[in-house]
């Protein structure tokens, strides 16, 4: 047993060493990758409320991705509208904010994709009986953060499922983030919520009894780390760095810190495309 555990180390140490050799020598010179992130996605980024440090599911994932590269992880927050600006003229070296691996944003940058997301609806619990299905939200206001792609997901969700069956559209409203669609839930100018459905387990844990989810989540995408094109290399080191996090099962042991199990992926994927 001994001799077995001795391997088993000495076998993720080179796995360690391979994916810091991979590394570009300009990050490898420089010590460190900076990585961009907004901290206002629980459980996938925020600031834990105790000690105001960054925290989340991204925060974990980048801090173990620079071990393995052997190399500093440096985190500068950035508004998420300036990420994809930073990454391209090289201010930060990746983006880590829960963003979604989109086509119009594939043009612009290459992604690691790490993980899975889809649009989840919500209502208020003590308006359950109003909301036995998603269905039931024709016709009525729908928040959802008008930085990410939902507006438009939910717009053809209605297109589908509301107009088609010749009921009213729903009304959807671009709010500025995950907490300002809970506030104008809670103050009654929405009628439902939509937003990630990784979030959504940790929200209601820290809510209990607050929030109902309406039907399954849909719309289905990659959610991607943000890499320079002119940085293939890195792009790389780090998909290679998050592959063998799935094989030892240190990827497994963060989702599970967060409950982002619905999100988890069997393979790490670039611009869409799982590894070999």
């Amino acid at each position: 047993m001994k001799i077995q555990a001795w391997a088993v180390a000495a076998f993720l140490a080179g796995l360690s060493c391979a994916h810091a050799q991979t590394v570009p020598d300009k990050f490898r010179s420089a010590g460190k990758i900076v990585i961009g992130t907004v901290a206002n996605y629980p459980p996938v980024t925020f600031k834990d409320p105790a000690t105001n440090t960054l925290s989340g599911y991204d925060i974990d994932v980048g801090n173990a991705i620079g071990e393995r590269l052997g190399v500093k992880v440096e985190w500068q927050e950035t508004s998420f509208e300036q990420m994809i600006s930073a990454v391209t003229t090289e201010r930060i070296d990746l983006i880590l904010a829960g963003m979604n691996d989109l086509p119009e944003r594939r043009e612009l940058i290459d992604f690691v994709d790490y993980m899975q997301s889809g649009v989840q609806y919500f209502v208020q619990q003590k308006r359950a009986d109003e909301f036995k299905s998603a269905a039931d939200l024709c016709g009525k206001i729908v928040g959802a953060s008008r930085r990410t792609n939902f507006p438009k997901e939910i717009e053809s969700w209605s297109q589908e499922n509301c107009v088609k069956a010749g009921k009213p559209a729903i009304k959807v409203l671009g709010t500025e983030g995950s907490a300002d669609a809970r506030a104008q839930l809670r103050q009654g100018r929405i009628d439902a919520g939509a937003q990630g459905n990784e979030t959504l387990p940790y929200l209601m844990s820290l809510e209990a009894n607050t929030y109902k989810l309406l039907g399954e989540p849909y719309a289905m995408t990659y959610q991607g780390i943000g890499v320079s094109k002119k940085n293939p290399g890195l792009r790389d080191a780090v998909a290679a760095a998050l592959q063998a996090m799935i094989a030892d099962g240190s990827y497994q042991k963060i989702v599970d810190k967060y409950g982002v199990q619905p999100s988890t992926v069997k393979r790490i994927a670039i611009n869409g495309k799982p590894l070999d």
